[in-house]
């Protein structure tokens, strides 16, 4: 990105590698702070038209945003008596703009870049301590003109994130690029991330629509791409390296996936060959999300078009873990969509159960209610997954690996006083709003998620039939239907409604390639039988309209009872 500040729709970026203001004068008299002004006198055209007549009477906007510009530069300096002009005639109506316009700055997702080259390295305080020092500066401006305007020094002081949100390091590496993938070269990666928690995100889409579907043609075929509107983040998805190419547009999606995928570092990306590749807001002539396998770079290539819905975060997480899933599918693992715990108990045991469902049924919240209602012999229970996992056998058992350190759950569904335990770490996603409100939090390391964890335990999760508590069947066998047929009653996650069949209870990969996944299936439930893996469904009634108010509680209780004895 060359300019010095891009602000589009709800997103606002900073570069500070083209220009960093060392103080307030510098700041105001800046191309930035004008094109900060300049935005917030259009969005007035259609907000506060009355505003806007005041601000521009008489002259064009261009005019207008000078003298703005002008006396803003003058309240620093002077004091309001010192200053003669037509808009400090009424203070009421200037000080109300001021604070419009500071609170408009701060409804944008802000983020700062540093731009470093290769041979760069030791940036991370650095980045820290501008992105600091620009806060304090739109700060000292607003708090500046709002004490001249007012006529005193405020008595309460409000440190609020006034800068911005998020702040990325961003590195030139020159990893050796496939033939035909010639569009990526120059887009740089993330090297540091600095996310002020708690991360407040308003995506203007709040829900999910379609399925993700496989072509054969590569997207990469006659691809050109704009370095300067795109950037790289480098994820560890489980044992996988995908790569995700962002564009700018699209920033806090890729800011989000820090709470969710473990970033790659220099060598990783240098050394290691990308299993994916995501191109995450593509313009292009298609409107579906699609992904193909390139057989003579070994491969898979995933694209999501330039749209506004794929604001919610649904569509990156779902995008990189359909590519995981079709990978794993391929080295013969078993894509399992649902969470997983590992539950430690006084007497060393430990005991790893794993919960399969489709969106909403229940598996992360039947997890939060077991946390929340503990056990007198419980020491701690370790989430290895909360979306995706996959099985693969090792040595004489069945056993479980994680793609993401973190989890991307509903808030509704929750107990209410859980989003904040972890808010100092949280990115939340319109957290008012009553459709599907969000929150991305951490959960588990890298280096354990990734381990082969010991399935002892594997439930469906059925949120549509009244029942509470769970069902243990005497061979895998007789449930099997039950995981394949994917039934659950849809939640406000995706835009399906009613009761609803998807293959596996995962449309992500294995419901497109059901000719791969069928031999998985009957392969893995043999196994669990020969391993000794219990095996059945617990009934969350998350679908239930009059369900018991402690419905989630009782089948908590009954799975932890079940585990201990």
């Amino acid at each position: 990105m060359k300019q010095d500040l891009y602000i589009k729709d709800n997103t606002a970026i900073i570069n500070f590698s083209t220009f960093f203001a060392q103080t307030t004068d510098e700041f105001i008299s800046s191309d930035s702070f004008k094109k900060m002004m300049s935005h917030y006198m259009t969005s007035l055209k259609t907000e506060n038209s009355e505003r806007y007549q005041w601000l521009t009477t008489g002259q064009s906007d261009t005019e207008a945003l000078t003298q703005l510009v002008k006396v803003l530069k003058l309240l620093l300096v002077l004091d309001v008596e010192e200053i003669k002009h037509p808009l400090l005639s009424d203070l009421g109506r200037f000080s109300a703009m001021i604070e419009d316009w500071y609170n408009s700055w701060r409804q944008l997702q802000r983020c700062s870049i540093i731009k470093i080259s290769s041979s760069h390295s030791g940036q991370v305080n650095n980045f820290i301590e501008a992105d600091t020092k620009f806060n304090a500066l739109i700060l000292s401006v607003y708090r500046g003109i709002q004490e001249k305007i007012q006529g005193h020094k405020n008595r309460v002081y409000r440190q609020l994130q006034a800068g911005t949100n998020a702040s990325m390091v961003l590195k030139d590496i020159k990893w050796p690029i496939f033939e035909g993938y010639e569009a990526l070269k120059g887009i740089p990666y993330v090297d540091s991330l600095l996310l002020r928690a708690p991360l407040l995100l308003h995506p203007r889409s709040s829900k999910r629509v379609g399925s993700f579907e496989p072509v054969s043609v590569n997207p990469f075929h006659g691809l050109t791409l704009d370095k300067e509107e795109w950037y790289c983040y480098p994820a560890k998805v489980g044992s996988l390296l995908i790569l995700i190419y962002v564009h700018i547009d699209f920033t806090f999606s890729g800011i989000a996936n820090a709470n969710l995928f473990e970033l790659a570092g220099d060598d990783e990306v240098l050394k290691t060959r990308p299993d994916g590749i995501v191109l995450f807001g593509l313009k292009d002539k298609s409107d579906d999300c699609t992904y193909t396998y390139d057989e003579k770079n070994k491969v898979w290539v995933g694209k999501v078009p330039y749209q506004t819905r794929i604001e919610y975060f649904g569509y990156m997480k779902k995008m990189v873990l359909t590519l995981h899933n079709a990978i794993m599918m391929k080295k013969g693992w078993l894509p399992i969509h649902g969470s997983m715990i590992n539950v430690n108990f006084k007497d060393g045991r430990q005991v790893g159960v794993v919960f399969m469902g489709d969106s909403g049924a229940g598996k992360s919240e039947t997890i939060e209610a077991m946390q929340l209602l503990g056990h007198e012999d419980l020491v701690s229970m370790d989430v290895i997954f909360d979306d995706m996992g996959s099985f693969h056998v090792e040595g004489n058992h069945v056993v479980a690996q994680g793609t993401e350190i973190g989890a991307f759950i509903r808030l509704d569904d929750l107990d209410k006083g859980s989003p904040y335990k972890t808010m100092d770490r949280s990115i939340f996603m319109n957290p008012e709003s009553t459709v599907n409100a969000r929150v991305v939090i951490p959960v588990n390391t890298y280096k354990e998620i990734v381990k082969s964890h010991r399935v002892d335990y594997f439930f469906y999760a059925n949120n549509y039939v009244d029942k509470t508590g769970l069902l243990v069947v005497n061979t895998a066998s007789d449930i099997k239907q039950v995981f394949v047929e994917g039934k659950r009653m849809a939640m406000a996650t995706t835009h399906e409604t009613g009761l609803s069949m998807t293959y596996f209870a995962n449309p992500f990969g294995p419901m497109q390639d059901q000719k791969l996944c069928d031999p998985l299936i009957d392969y893995y439930f043999k196994a669990l039988d020969e391993y000794k893996v219990k095996t059945g469904e617990i009934y969350t009634g998350l679908g239930l309209k009059n369900k018991v108010d402690n419905h989630l509680e009782l089948t908590a209780k009954a799975v932890l009872e079940l585990i201990h004895d």
